[in-house]
């Protein structure tokens, strides 16, 4: 099982109201001009939010959320600290193909 990092918020909230676009295309740039892969992935409604441990609070949040999902833990960190307002935390999945398939749902 692999370790998964998140940060997840309204989806009008990251996607509208703060500036993830532009954060996201300048880490994307970070990664490709030292020839890191991306870590990282936008998820809209995410599945592993489902899980029983985030049952609680996902009725806090009582709307469409989004996600920026990683197995870096400290870009998880830095994300809290440029945007703020996002809850974070971990969960384990079996394989990242899961993840991966979520990520043509961003609208």
């Amino acid at each position: 099982m692999a370790k998964y990092y998140f940060a997840v918020a309204s989806k009008k909230f990251l996607l509208e109201e703060e500036p993830l676009e532009e954060v996201l295309r300048e880490r994307t740039n970070y990664y490709s001009m030292i020839n890191k892969t991306i870590d990282f992935w936008l998820i809209s409604n995410p599945s592993f939010f489902q899980k029983t441990e985030f049952l609680q609070l996902k009725q806090a949040m009582n709307k469409p959320i989004a996600a920026i999902v990683s197995t870096n833990p400290v870009f998880i960190d830095w994300i809290k600290l440029r945007i703020g307002y996002v809850f974070t935390g971990e969960f384990e999945e079996a394989s990242i193909d899961h993840i991966k398939n979520e990520l043509s749902e961003i609208e």
